[in-house]
């Protein structure tokens, strides 16, 4: 239990505060909708299902509120960086954005379901009502038309279209139906592009339909000015309901019974979300002028493999460890931009990432570049960055435990040659006394001139007569399917074997174990982390932390 508080605690803890909220938000506003006595006339007509689409409106709300936060990636560097005090393991839940982006997401699918079913019933049962199928007092409720003395509560208000067909004409003709269907297709294109099938294979589409968040939201704002769901109103005299609900022929003709009046309540959706879209906005201004600024190409080298390797100026610019650049290629497409972890130190005066050929964007890159002239300026580049990871920590730790397996090995290129340049600088301000460093990749000559950089370094520490500051361990898994097999079956087990030796080895620290990788290798290192790791702070404590994009 301590080892899981050590690694899961405040992840946990921040998951059941939201949980708690969403349940209280349903909860609270069914039962304001299902007992409030301003809605007694409006739950004659439509029973239940008025406390199930309003519950959920307002879970929907809050996630709403929320989805676009964890994708401002300016303001997440900002509070994991320099400016707000952020320790250690909140910048661990920072580095969850993603994950938890995804969890709101579905939240708000779910909700948006039984909120568009439960007003499908209404809409039948409204349609009902005014055509005086139901009792007396549901046909006078519904009969009631906006005057100067009276407003109406069933916001079906002609007989004239046929009875199976009111319904489509309803939802297609009303500011809250027709928002609806809008912003209900909107949401689906969104989920449903999001597949990690389509995200991996067709990442055009995922990126594209992912921009109907901005319809989504539009829709969303102006949703709620229908008013189709209405409450009594307080009238002079009042109109008692209680006296009243069973002489409605009586309405207006006595005292006690004078005809009652309905309205809708202000549209509440905006003062959800109205923050964090204005922070999103902000967020888009800052990388349309980061998109204006100048990018200079200082070289552009083709390695082995259909490995491409940019190396490039912008003034300003200053990085960390570890951190990604968000990159655009106006010749390729105009509003395309895709992540790519920095390989370059932040001792460097450039920034570099090597692109790999993964997919149409990519492929169309490399051949641009291949096909340019001698000595000619690349196309013209945009660059959004550079953000911070989980790898930016690093150094914070005593002793790292890093995990590549691929291309994964990006971030930690940029580690490696920051420590070959502190070394050579003898910085004072460097803690880390260790380094282990685990590559799995299915061929080493894709990766060459990363190999070639892990030379470099095991030569300058031995040279410093620093052979055992860095332990490297490679794990070819490509050269036939059999030994790619019994590689990923049996990985488990060593891994196990080596947290055994790193504990045995440094019986006393706190090990930072970082992973740029598939999700299920990083399963089975939290899973080690949490097993290995000591209750006591005198013994040795393993931190996971992954990269997420």
């Amino acid at each position: 239990m301590g080892n899981w508080i050590i690694n899961h605690g405040l992840t946990s803890f921040i998951l059941v505060v939201w949980m708690g909220i969403n349940i209280f938000l349903f909860v609270w506003f069914y039962l304001f909708y299902d007992l409030g006595d301003d809605y007694y006339y409006t739950r004659h007509l439509l029973g239940s299902a008025l406390a199930w689409a309003r519950a959920p409106a307002a879970v929907l709300n809050f996630n709403c509120m929320l989805i676009l936060l964890p994708v401002c990636r300016n303001l997440l560097s900002l509070l994991r960086g320099s400016f707000v005090c952020c320790g250690r393991t909140m910048r661990k839940q920072l580095d969850k954005n993603i994950s938890f982006h995804k969890l709101v997401a579905y939240m708000i699918a779910l909700m948006t379901a039984v909120h568009l079913i439960a007003h499908l019933l209404n809409v039948e049962w409204y349609n009902n009502s005014r055509r005086g199928v139901y009792d007396k007092l549901s046909t006078a409720l519904s009969n009631l038309e906006d005057t100067d003395n009276t407003t109406y509560l069933n916001p079906i208000r002609t007989t004239d279209v046929d009875a199976q067909q009111t319904p489509t004409y309803f939802v297609f003709t009303t500011i809250a139906g027709l928002t609806g269907v809008i912003i209900t297709l909107a949401l689906i294109l969104i989920i449903t592009s999001s597949m990690e099938v389509i995200r991996r294979s067709y990442f055009e589409v995922f990126w594209y339909t992912h921009h109907l968040f901005v319809i989504f939201f539009v829709g969303l704002v102006f949703h709620g000015a229908g008013f189709i769901v209405r409450k009594q109103l307080t009238t002079e005299p009042p109109h008692n309901y209680t006296l009243c609900k069973d002489r409605t022929e009586e309405w207006g003709q006595i005292p006690q019974c004078p005809l009652p009046k309905f309205g809708g309540g202000p549209a509440q959706t905006w003062w959800w979300v109205i923050g964090p879209m204005i922070l999103y906005l902000c967020e888009r201004l800052l990388r349309f002028i980061r998109y204006m600024q100048t990018v200079q190409y200082r070289k552009i080298v083709m390695h082995p493999s259909k490995v491409l390797e940019l190396q490039l100026v912008r003034d300003g610019f200053k990085m960390e460890v570890g951190q990604y650049i968000f990159l655009n290629c106006p010749a390729i497409s105009q509003l395309e931009w895709h992540p790519f972890t920095m390989t370059s130190a932040p001792e460097e005066d450039f920034f570099s990432v090597h692109i790999r050929s993964a997919g149409d964007w990519t492929d169309r890159l490399i051949d641009i570049m291949q096909h340019l002239p001698e000595g000619a300026e690349g196309p013209k580049m945009g660059v959004d960055g550079p953000f911070g990871t989980a790898s930016e920590d690093v150094f914070d730790y005593e002793v790292s435990m890093l995990v590549g397996a691929g291309i994964g090995i990006t971030p930690f290129a940029s580690i490696l040659k920051s420590i070959w340049y502190k070394f050579k600088t003898s910085n004072p301000k460097l803690r880390t006394r260790k380094i282990y460093f685990y590559w799995l990749c299915r061929e080493t000559h894709a990766f060459e001139w990363f190999a070639d950089l892990l030379q470099v370094l095991e030569r300058e520490m031995e040279e410093r007569g620093m052979g055992d500051f860095l332990t490297y361990k490679l794990y070819l898994t490509g050269w036939d399917q059999s030994h790619a097999t019994h590689a990923w079956v049996h990985f488990d087990e060593e891994t196990d074997v080596e947290f055994e030796e790193v504990r045995k080895e440094n019986p006393s620290s706190v090990v930072g174990t970082f992973l740029c990788g598939p999700a299920v290798l990083g399963k089975v290192l939290e899973k080690k982390c949490a097993k290995f790791s000591d209750v006591d702070p005198r013994k040795t404590r393993f931190y996971f932390n992954k990269e997420n994009f």
